[in-house]
């Protein structure tokens, strides 16, 4: 810097790089107030730079000159150090969308909103890079507007439990071209950079006192090519933007109207925000007079859209949100009327838009005569300042085998000098192996691979992670992070295939692995799934199949669910399936019978089995009816009930030499008892209900029953072999199932079925 007078400190020496004008300020910090020994404004001679480029860098370097040989003057001492700022004008803005998909519900930590946010930092980048190949960029700052879980806007994603998670962010990068067109200008008027800050960052410093900076605020530097926008938000800026719209277009507008040049108009628009009326000469040498009231009319219009403009992009900066207040700065806003139109288009009060210029500087103290106090020395003053943080400026960093420059804004950690070193977001955290590709039943499926190994990360040798802070200096090594093994599944663990298929082989329950067809071909459960596989599940075997599976012969006539069948007839879930293991096989009177034709003898066969239930019950009513001493009065019910009590079946008292509630032995209600069920079995032996009988045992409520009396059974024949009340449901429902099944009433009957009857709440 310019060294150090005794008593006051060290001198630093700040430069406003301008689009209209250079100013520079040389003061020190003590006991907390800045004070400035001394301060210059010259504005370029020609427009040698447009919209906070450099254009021309020995003319602008030509006006550093200046300025620094004024205050050197003023000083009497030499300068050779200067804090300089990146016009806010020059940031390139980028929006972005990142998002993240898991294979199950994951609950989001820090760490995964963390990589997010650094997934879209280096989506920007890479847009960069993919426009401008030649030029490098620093990321200066960059914010979260809104988060999603599953598609769904949320305002803060940890602790969920997601699918999917997203962000749409906003990034901030300097271009390297505009540093190094700063520093050469500076170079030529025989300085040296001290401190790189941005504009922004420099107006913050003064014009909102840190105890705001928790707000969420926004500042406005309108100069000459550019209004220049940043968001305070937590005690930090979030974003920065920029419209290219400011002074000197309402100054080309008074241009037009007044015909003046473009000097003379910018003298009509500065005075007219001062006194009543200006006094100019037009291009044809005539003096006119116009009133300030004429000038903010005939600005007002492009005031009007300069302003909703701004407002716009402070939404989008912030979320799509107002801010709390802002404040202005630069000479562009002192256009009157100005905050007012900018305050109604953020529909925020009047009050909370205010130029920020004099009353800002109550800790700035002023040791020269006749200072400039207003707006156009916040920024100056701020370079000055932030020299002091040490914080905003250039640091070198060495990066695995890579020499980096990165921009410190104070909150550099390892992930901001991976993105800076172009090192893959994808080997900084855990990768999962290499995905199946595959369909089942015509939909497509990914099978994920296992995850990896986060990378190894140290700094100065010693270990960190993504979120330690680095340094001037700093040296990191980051071991690529690894990925798992690449998916392997076996056929048998997809879910369809869990469960195994069930069906009745000559009265015994068998159990079979499901099956599937892979690219058309029959595969065991061990078949190790390939990329690309087209998988359709099998939820049937054929007969010949059961017969191999359970290595038996395969002989006699052959019946599925009672109906005649072939070994390539299909077997599905519960179905019955029986043959003679003993005979052999011949199909010549099934070879003459169309598929057609064995559904209807399947149909015929099904509705004499329910007739030949019903005449069973009514014959058996009648038989009992004709017994002497029992009532005719007598329900049906009971007739039932009397007819499990036939020994050799269970579901009643009396089946197991029990007593009956009704009464002891030889009691009227036991005789009845006696004679109904002496009835019921003189029926069942000689066979009077129908021509031959069977015996059929099935399981009913994990108990065997024994049902005779009948060559065929259906479902409802249960209920005259069990003690069910029917007429106790008590508002419950009943429930009827058969191997696992809904049930139909008059569905037939096999060996070994499994019944379920009870009642369910309602």
């Amino acid at each position: 810097m310019a060294g150090v007078i005794e008593g006051q400190g060290q001198l630093v020496f700040g430069l406003d790089i301008g689009t209209r004008s250079i100013v520079g300020t040389v003061g020190y910090l003590s006991g907390g107030r800045f004070h400035v020994l001394a301060q210059c404004a010259k504005e370029h001679d020609t427009r040698s730079m447009l919209d906070g480029q450099i254009h021309d860098i020995a003319r602008v370097g030509q006006t550093i000159a200046f300025v620094k040989e004024k205050l050197e003057s003023d000083l009497n001492r030499k300068l050779t150090e200067v804090c300089i700022a990146a016009a806010g004008r020059v940031l390139r803005t980028v929006t972005t969308h990142a998002e993240v998909d898991f294979e199950e519900d994951h609950e989001v930590t820090a760490e995964d909103i963390y990589s997010l946010t650094t997934m879209g930092v280096e989506q920007a980048y890479e847009e960069f890079l993919s426009d401008d190949t030649d030029i490098k960029f620093y990321c200066v700052g960059y914010t979260p507007m809104r988060y999603y879980m599953n598609s769904y806007q949320i305002s803060n994603l940890e602790g969920h439990k997601v699918r999917n998670m997203a962000v749409d962010m906003i990034a901030t990068f300097l271009p390297d071209d505009v540093v190094d067109g700063l520093y050469k200008a500076v170079e030529v008027a025989g300085l040296h950079v001290a401190n790189l800050t941005l504009e922004p960052i420099a107006a913050i410093q003064v014009a909102i006192p840190e105890k705001f900076r928790m707000l969420n605020m926004a500042l406005v530097d309108v100069g000459a090519g550019t209004s220049d926008i940043s968001i305070t938000r937590d005690g930090t800026i979030t974003a920065y933007g920029m419209i290219p719209v400011a002074g000197d277009s309402l100054t080309e507008i008074l241009v037009q109207h007044c015909l003046v040049d473009f000097e003379t108009a910018e003298r009509i628009k500065r005075q007219a925000g001062a006194q009543e009326s200006v006094e100019y000469q037009d291009i044809m040498g005539l003096s006119q007079t116009i009133t300030a009231k004429e000038v903010a009319k005939i600005l007002e219009e492009h005031v009007v859209k300069m302003t909703r403009m701004v407002a716009e992009c402070i939404r989008e900066l912030n979320g799509d949100k107002s801010v709390s207040a802002v404040f202005v700065v630069g000479g562009g806003g002192m256009i009157p009327g100005y905050t007012e139109h900018l305050a109604k288009e953020l529909e925020i009060v009047k009050e909370r838009v205010a130029i920020r210029g004099q009353e800002v500087m109550q800790n700035i103290q002023f040791e020269i005569e006749n200072p400039r106090r207003d707006a156009m020395m916040v920024t100056p003053i701020g370079i000055c300042l932030s020299y002091y943080e040490q914080s905003n400026n250039f640091i070198f960093v060495q990066f695995n085998d890579k020499h980096i420059k990165l921009y410190d804004n104070g909150r550099l950690s390892v992930a901001d000098a991976a993105v800076q070193a172009q090192f893959s977001n994808e080997d900084l955290f855990p990768k999962r192996g290499k995905p199946l590709n595959i369909t089942v039943n015509g939909k497509s499926r990914i099978i994920r691979g296992e995850q990896g190994e986060a990378a190894v990360i140290r700094l100065n040798g010693d270990t960190a992670d993504i979120y330690t802070q680095v340094h001037n200096g700093d040296r990191v090594e980051v071991t690529p992070s690894t990925a798992g093994e690449a998916a392997a599944m076996e056929l048998g663990r997809l879910p369809e295939l869990a469960e195994q298929l069930h069906v009745h082989v000559n009265g015994a329950r068998i159990s079979l692995p499901k099956t599937a067809a892979i690219n058309g071909q029959t595969e065991t459960e061990f078949y190790q799934i390939r990329e690309g596989d087209d998988i359709w599940l099998q939820n049937c075997y054929t007969v010949k199949e059961i017969a191999g599976f359970m290595d038996v012969p395969l002989g006699g006539k052959i019946l599925v669910n009672d109906v005649p069948a072939k070994p390539d007839t299909k077997v599905y879930e519960n179905f019955t399936l029986e043959w003679d293991v003993n005979a052999e096989i011949t199909y010549d009177d099934l070879e003459e019978e169309t598929e057609e034709e064995l559904e209807k003898r399947r149909a015929a066969k099904e509705a004499a089995a329910a007739a030949a239930a019903a005449e069973a019950e009514r014959n058996f009513i009648n038989a009992v009816n004709n017994i002497s001493g029992i009532p005719d009065s007598m329900s049906s019910d009971y007739y039932r009930q009397a007819a499990g009590r036939v020994p050799g079946t269970t579901g009643t008292p009396g089946a197991s030499g029990e007593q009956s509630a009704a009464g002891g032995p030889g009691t009227a209600e036991s005789r009845k008892d006696e004679a109904v069920s002496g009835t019921a079995l003189r029926i069942t032996q000689e066979g009077s209900v129908s021509g031959g009988v069977r015996a059929l045992t099935v399981y009913v409520n994990k108990k065997p029953v024994v049902m005779t009396g009948k060559e065929s059974y259906v479902f409802v024949d249960v209920f005259s072999f069990i003690n069910f009340d029917l007429n106790a449901s008590a508002g419950r429902a009943i429930v009827t199932n058969i191997n696992g099944r809904r049930a139909e009433y008059m569905e037939p009957l096999t060996n070994g079925d499994i019944i379920d009857i009870y009642w369910e709440e309602i």
